[in-house]
Order: structure tokens, then sequence, then C-alpha cells
């Protein structure tokens, strides 16, 4: 087992897009076309979860974690639902983004530059979001094991990640970043993509209980996401500390 989970090569292919975060039209505009759609998964499940009244701020006294937060393109509105949000990465020219969008924006974010497993923080959380991450892990495991021990009891942990199909081979990468030019070449390894199957039994083994899963899958006649219940190319999986 790995003592920690960097992945050297993949974090100096982030620091050198940093820059690039919040330009939705630049090498992260799939990221900004896809953020609604995670937003509005994660407020859905977290009120149904939680049994939430306050729609306004569903995240209000919510303690949450954005592992891999970049940018801060995902932590950013889980702070203007009320959530009391601390972002890590173990770029540091991604959070040094973050933290000044975050100041501009007069929004209290706590932006950390950590992985998990290094993160000294005396407090555990009730949402943990692990959002297009798994797949940049030196360990997966280790990542996983070192995730669950910062989240609460009952807490509740969202993974989404590509699936290792053929469909991802040609949508994620091929599709992606040769003919639409979407993200850089060699973005994505497909070898490190990660099969739901194979995504839960981990959790499972590291004392989360598997609570669902669904496809997000991109509409190119409309030019929009969608959830549905096919987990062939992205997916997304939550998870919660039993």
């Amino acid at each position: 087992m790995a003592n920690n989970t960097i992945n050297k090569k993949e974090i100096e292919k982030f620091n050198n897009l940093a820059r690039e975060w919040w330009d939705p039209e630049g090498n992260f505009k799939p990221l900004h076309k896809f953020n609604p759609i995670r937003i509005d998964y994660i407020k859905n499940n977290v009120i149904e979860e939680f049994k939430i009244k306050n729609k306004k701020k569903p995240f209000s006294n919510l303690e949450i974690l954005d592992i891999g937060c970049g940018g801060g393109l995902l932590s950013e509105p889980m702070c203007r639902l009320g959530g009391k949000v601390t972002g890590i990465d173990a770029s540091d020219k991604n959070i040094k983004i973050a933290s000044l969008h975050a100041k501009k924006n007069n929004l209290q974010i706590k932006y950390i530059c950590s992985s998990p497993e290094s993160l000294k923080i005396n407090k555990k959380f009730d949402i943990i979001l692990n959002m297009e991450v798994i797949e940049h892990v030196e360990d997966i495991n280790f990542f996983i094991k070192s995730s669950t021990s910062l989240l609460k009891k009952n807490g509740i942990m969202f993974i989404a990640t590509i699936n290792k199909t053929l469909k991802s081979y040609i949508f994620a990468i091929i599709g992606a970043e040769y003919v639409l030019n979407w993200l850089p070449v060699g973005t994505h390894d497909w070898f490190k993509f990660v099969e739901p199957e194979k995504l839960q039994k981990i959790c499972e083994k590291n004392g989360l209980k598997f609570c669902g899963i669904n496809g997000l899958n991109y509409n190119i006649l409309n030019d929009k996401w969608i959830v549905n219940k096919k987990p062939d190319v992205n997916y997304i999986s939550k998870f919660k500390k039993i």
C-alpha cells in the first residue's frame, strides 16, 4: 500500500492548467457545463438524506469537504447553499486560484493544499465530495480509506468518476480529447478508470454502505448533461458511513 495517494504526474498536469479553472470557454469548459447537474444531484440527495426543510440554504450547519477541489467550481456553490466548506487539493496552484476567487466573491471557504491522508484537521464532515478525482489518484483503496476516516458516522460520501468500458474510451477519451477538443489530450488514462462494482467493493471494505448509483450522460443534440440509470461512461455513486 502507498503511504500517500498523490500521483505527481497528475498534479503537474493540473498545475499547468490551474489559471484556466474559471474560464467557461477554456480547458475546463466541460466541467462548467457539467456543474449544474452535479450540484442538483448533490443538493437533492442531501435534502432527502438529512430531511432538510430549508430549501434556500439546505446545507446550513453541514460540514462539507470537497476533495480534489481544483479551482473551487463545486466548493463555491456548496458554500452559497449554506455549507461550511473545506476544499483540499494536492496542487498548490489550484488552491491559490480557488482561494483568490472565493475572496473576490466574499465566500468563506477554507482551502488547504493537502491530500486526504495528510489533512491535519480536528473535525469530521457530514458530507464528503470525491468528484472526478479517484481516476487521478495513486492508490484508490488508500484514498477511500483516508477519505472515510474524515467522514462522520452516518455521513454521506459522493463519488463521481468514469467507468472502464469501451464506450467510455470512445466518449471520454477519443470524443472529448481528440474529436470535440473539450479536454487537453492526455487528461485521462483509460486504464485508471474504475468499474462501479470495483468501487463499491473498495468502499464497502472501508466501512461505507452503498446507497445508489446514477449515470451522468451528455446529450449532444441539446448540449446538456442528464442523470439516468446508465453508468456506462460517467457515473456518480452515493455511500453512507456505517
